[in-house]
């Protein structure tokens, strides 16, 4: 895609709504409406790049309650010619054809290579991705099988998500604490899962989400960009392309300084 003059990228993700409660939630799913109306006249496109939900599942005929104004958002800048692409996340992997149908957003299960303005794009949600984490890697095999997808399917709706939500918040308790921390090059995974693909074919920016901290870190002496979006719950960050430079920038100046920048 050739971006025009007026026109930028728009990268998001991690809202995780739902969580922690409704209430918050709500707050959260409010400032993020706001954010798309004001870019709705400067978007070329929108990445969400994963785990906008902090849990989803497409029943047959019934999908989760609530975040209508954001769905009804979306549905608003796809109707105006805005397109808008979607990674799933660990947190909302098991989606089928809702948002294809009813918000005309193509879903993603991979990373995906992309090009504006001449320049490469990798963009992907980013678990299960990199050296480590063999204990979720070997869930995530689980959690995407047809078979045990249909199990959870028959569950009653109320119990299903019941169960979903209780091992969201398990899952948040473990790793809070592990989200503020930067581990250095050789510790962060996809640093390494960035570097490993940038030997097999060159890209100016790696852009992922999952990590939950905003990282900008240079790679491949310099003329890579491995991109981390942070998210929507402590950081408020997004990153924008302008045709020629990727920015990563917060919504919240006092967390200017949480920023990694290499």
């Amino acid at each position: 895609m050739q971006l025009p003059p007026d026109k930028k990228v728009y990268f998001l993700s991690d809202f995780h709504l739902g969580a922690p409660n409704p209430a918050a939630s709500l707050e959260r799913e409010k400032k993020i409406v706001a954010f798309l109306e004001e870019i709705r006249h400067s978007a070329g496109a929108i990445f969400i790049v994963g785990d906008m939900f902090d849990f989803w599942y497409e029943y047959r005929t019934v999908v989760p309650k609530g975040y209508v104004r954001l769905l009804g958002k979306l549905a608003e800048l796809t109707d105006a010619g805005i397109p808008i692409y979607f990674f799933v996340g660990n947190h909302d992997m098991w989606m089928t054809d809702y948002f294809q149908k009813e918000l005309n957003i193509p879903v993603y299960f991979e990373p995906q290579e992309f090009e504006f303005n001449g320049k490469q794009f990798l963009i992907g949600h980013g678990d299960g991705l990199g050296p480590g984490d063999h204990g979720y890697k070997m869930l995530k095999k689980i959690f995407r099988n047809p078979v045990c997808r249909w199990l959870f399917g028959i569950l009653p709706p109320y119990i299903g998500m019941g169960i979903a939500n209780y091992s969201s918040r398990r899952s948040r308790a473990v790793t809070g604490q592990n989200d503020a921390a930067f581990y250095g090059e050789e510790g962060e995974w996809l640093i390494t899962y960035c570097k490993e693909e940038l030997k097999k074919k060159f890209y100016d920016y790696l852009v992922f989400g999952h990590r939950h901290l905003p990282i900008d870190y240079t790679l491949n002496d310099g003329k890579s960009r491995y991109i981390n979006l942070g998210d929507w719950i402590r950081y408020y960050t997004y990153a924008i392309f302008d045709g020629k430079d990727m920015h990563l920038l917060t919504r919240e100046s006092d967390q200017e300084k949480n920023i990694v920048r290499k």
